[in-house]
């Protein structure tokens, strides 16, 4: 292989992957599945056959570790009585161990296309695996996500919940390439923490699709829902209100500000959002919206509709002005949700068009799960639970 290709292979590969132990763990299912087709060639018969193809028996594992990019490897290497096993992964991958980071990525993004995955080896390492080898691989991904996707919630009281969408282009099983809803809702339970609570690819962001997204959500556990945030999307609108009835819905401040803004030309789009900015700086809620009118006012004569929808809109971003500020201030907008799905979008645009819905639950569900992980080990609350037991008790 030739520096350069060297190169990009190590620049291509720092540049898909931040978290080095989600990556670790990939390759060490990776190596294990093909170390267990390996043996079990050897042999002739699987673990647990009986055949007259047999040619020895097994003999437990062996603990074995690698030093690879992505920092060590442990494995257990699996032992044979008879004939002479020995493993050829370790003497193939070691020379070519970043080529091995780009298998998995493949794995990740290109929907387990086991002919692509097998070329990649063959050019890359020399080595050879089969497509039961890269499709187990894959079952075992989909079921570590699946298993998060419908993990309980009940338990837990969520007061807060966030939702918001993203679109990815996929190709349907006719062929055409169509763009799909990804969508993703987090909660805020009652302790203050924050956790992804799911993922799922639709159509659009209809009221059937998040609707079906709630009533899992509520059918796993989710339940005591005070607060929804989420964007104005008509779907979104009737789906809270038909799944969390009685919960307040707050429309994010920032969508409110960046859709008024598209209402007028481009000169006048800086000045429109200094002064829309003006109407959330204050505490009290009558305050924010005399500004709200006084900045209608000034825009009435250039631009009516504009006045008019400011005056009709404006009330619904300000539905938990009457909580607490540290409240408040975390949740007026999906600002929270919008880092996540910048990361998300960052971890798809090297895929440009997925080739099925499973290959988006696969990939996005995984930094999903690497995102929960993250908020689970940190140090302080997202919001304040005492300020949230005041909300639930004056509800």
């Amino acid at each position: 292989m030739t520096r350069k290709n060297l190169q990009f292979e190590e620049e291509f590969t720092q540049s898909l992957f931040v978290d080095a132990d989600a990556l670790r763990r990939s390759v060490e299912l990776l190596v294990r599945t093909t170390l267990e087709e390996e043996v079990d060639r050897f042999i002739g018969v699987g673990r647990y056959e009986r055949g007259v193809e047999r040619k020895a028996t097994r003999n437990g594992t062996k603990p074995r570790t690698m030093q690879s990019c992505v920092g060590k490897l442990r494995f257990d290497v699996p032992q044979v009585r008879e004939g002479g096993f020995q493993t050829r992964v370790f003497e193939r991958w070691q020379r070519s161990e970043r080529a091995l980071a780009v298998v998995v990525q493949q794995m990740y993004v290109q929907g387990v296309s086991t002919r692509k995955v097998t070329e990649v080896l063959e050019k890359m390492g020399g080595c050879e695996m089969s497509a039961a080898t890269v499709s187990r691989c894959a079952s075992e991904l989909d079921a570590e996500v699946q298993q998060w996707r419908s993990r309980g919630l009940s338990g837990k009281v969520w007061p807060c919940v966030i939702v918001d969408a993203r679109y990815e282009k996929v190709r349907n099983r006719s062929g055409r390439v169509v763009s799909q809803a990804v969508l993703v809702a987090c909660g805020v339970c009652g302790e203050g923490r924050r956790e992804v609570l799911g993922v799922w690819v639709g159509d659009s962001e209809s009221e059937s699709t998040w609707g079906s997204a709630f009533a899992e959500l509520k059918a796993r556990g989710l339940s005591g829902v005070q607060v929804v945030v989420s964007d104005a999307h008509t779907g979104i609108r009737a789906a809270v209100a038909k799944h969390f009835q009685g919960a307040l819905w707050q429309r994010c401040k920032v969508h409110w500000m960046r859709e008024a803004v598209k209402k007028v030309g481009w000169r006048e789009e800086k000045e429109l959002m200094a002064e829309l900015r003006t109407i959330f700086s204050h505490g009290e809620r009558e305050h924010c919206l005399r500004v709200a009118g006084e900045v209608a006012a000034k825009w009435k004569e250039k631009h009516k509709k504009l006045a008019d929808w400011i005056l009709e809109s404006v009330e619904a971003c300000l539905a938990v002005w009457d909580m607490p500020e540290v409240l408040r201030r975390r949740l007026n907008s999906t600002n929270m949700l919008e880092r996540l799905m910048r990361e998300l979008k960052r971890r798809s645009r090297v895929v440009s068009i997925f080739p099925n819905e499973a290959s988006v639950i696969r990939l996005l569900g995984s930094v999903l799960i690497e995102i929960d992980e993250k908020w689970a080990c940190e140090p302080g609350v997202y919001l304040n639970p005492e300020a949230l037991r005041a909300v639930e008790m004056t509800s």
